[in-house]
């Protein structure tokens, strides 16, 4: 992190290096907890604590990392919603700063992933059920065709009811009503 750090003593500035890369370590690793690279969640955790825009080479050079590996990491950020790119005057670089809301990046960031897991799993699910059906409909008199598939029916029936109250949940994370029911903390 290449802030300016006058009026600080080298004890001082060592001091609040070692701090906040304590919190940019913890910030990886509970990334790491949730599919995200921990060298990602570094990248958050050092841009976290920049105090203004940074370009894509001012972060490749303070996190030692090369400009392609840094350009994926800033774009899977984007893609979470967790940075956003914004407009340095007198530039033509992109800048890229931290969305500081935690809260909101945490509900981005599960709304996007499990959105994208349920519909595809509602998808698998509705085609199966589908095949059932036919399967049933195919030899509506073997009572043993009848029995088994109903069950199965029944079965992915419950597993879509599922997916239906997932999807409310991340509706509620979306729309911010989830906070009516487990408040931010003040």
């Amino acid at each position: 992190m290449d802030e300016n750090l006058g009026g600080l003593t080298p004890e001082q500035s060592r001091a609040l290096h070692a701090s906040r890369q304590r919190v940019i370590d913890s910030i990886g690793k509970n990334m790491d907890l949730y599919g995200i690279t921990l060298s990602i969640g570094h990248l958050y955790g050092s841009m976290y604590f920049q105090n203004e825009p940074i370009t894509l080479d001012q972060m490749s050079q303070t996190m030692g990392m090369s400009k392609t590996s840094m350009s994926t990491g800033m774009r899977t950020l984007m893609d979470l919603k967790m940075i956003e790119k914004v407009w340095g005057k007198g530039s033509r670089k992109d800048f890229y700063e931290v969305v500081p809301d935690w809260y909101q990046n945490f509900t981005d960031f599960f709304s996007i992933k499990w959105r994208k897991a349920v519909e595809s799993n509602m998808t698998s699910l509705e085609k199966s059920l589908k095949e059932i059906r036919m399967l049933q409909a195919s030899d509506p008199d073997n009572s043993s065709l009848q029995e088994i598939t109903t069950t199965d029916e029944q079965k992915i029936n419950d597993a879509l009811n599922y997916y239906h109250w997932l999807h409310r949940l991340i509706d509620a994370f979306e729309s911010g009503k989830i906070f009516d029911f487990i408040p931010k903390e003040e």
